[in-house]
């Protein structure tokens, strides 16, 4: 019976897509952003029990193979393990089949227009979702994901034959600077944003607006405003340092994008034809 990873279910979020959805983060991210908010959800967990003595709920255990186990009947959510981590991970993850998380999106069903997947990177497990999304749709929901753009979709267009759409990080596009801030090469990522436009899968993209980086900002933004125009949202969003590294939070910034300079680049991506930027 097939399992994927899940980090955490929200059931109702009206922040992942458009109208209320249920929300399913998987564990396990092949980027390593700088400015990546929930870091924990980066890697598996390795096993190495650092987090267990530091867990005031005594939520934490090792089984008889040493492996970490969690009882969330017993946390609090206090993150003390997740802060004590050294390997961007989380001892909280659940590995759960198609039927548990069908479970987990019924009991919110009278209340979402559908679910949004995302991570970590949801395309990691494939897999998992052709036989989650059709289910799902059978259900009347619709199914987004919620991806960086790693996975190349048109090499494998299954995931798309049965998904509603795409919400599309673009990150960077200078070559150097999306190494940089990424950990990897952008071109796998603007190859889909281009591929996603032309088979009308494209839900929305999204940019975050870094402070004091003007230059690199304003060539991505340029760049994404330029390849969309009107075909779907662009959400421009602030940068904020809640949950990034505090080594990154150094370089990047320790204080929250202002919105009037967030919405200088939204602007500016509506004059270059992206009717609908705005600003989160």
């Amino acid at each position: 019976m097939r399992k994927a990873p899940v980090n955490k279910i929200i059931s109702f979020s009206n922040v992942d897509g458009p109208g209320n959805r249920t929300s399913i983060f998987f564990q396990g991210c092949p980027f390593n952003c700088r400015f990546c908010h929930n870091p924990e959800t980066i890697n598996l967990c390795e096993n190495c029990g650092l987090c267990v003595d530091k867990c005031p709920a005594r939520a934490l255990s090792r089984d008889g193979d040493g492996r970490v186990r969690w009882d969330p009947s017993l946390c609090v959510q206090c993150d003390s393990c997740i802060r004590v981590c050294p390997h961007d991970a989380s001892p909280r993850v659940r590995y759960m089949t198609v039927e548990e998380v069908l479970h987990e999106i019924r009991r919110a069903a009278p209340y979402i227009g559908g679910i949004t997947v995302s991570g970590g990177e949801c395309t990691l497990q494939n897999d998992f979702l052709l036989e989650l999304f059709p289910l799902v749709r059978q259900m009347g929901k619709t199914c987004l994901l919620d991806s960086n753009g790693s996975f190349d979709f048109e090499k494998d267009p299954r995931i798309l034959a049965v998904s509603d759409g795409v919400m599309l990080d673009v990150k960077a596009v200078s070559p150097a600077w999306h190494e940089h801030l990424i950990g990897a090469k952008r071109d796998t990522v603007l190859k889909n944003l281009d591929y996603l436009l032309s088979v009308g899968k494209l839900q929305e993209v999204r940019t975050v607006i870094l402070p004091g980086r003007d230059e690199e900002n304003e060539v991505t933004v340029r760049y994404v405003a330029g390849r969309i125009g009107s075909a779907c949202g662009y959400k421009i969003i602030r940068y904020r340092p809640f949950g990034v590294r505090e080594k990154y939070q150094k370089e990047l910034g320790e204080f929250t994008v202002e919105e009037e300079y967030a919405e200088r680049y939204a602007a500016l991506a509506r004059s270059l034809g992206a009717s609908q930027a705005y600003v989160v």
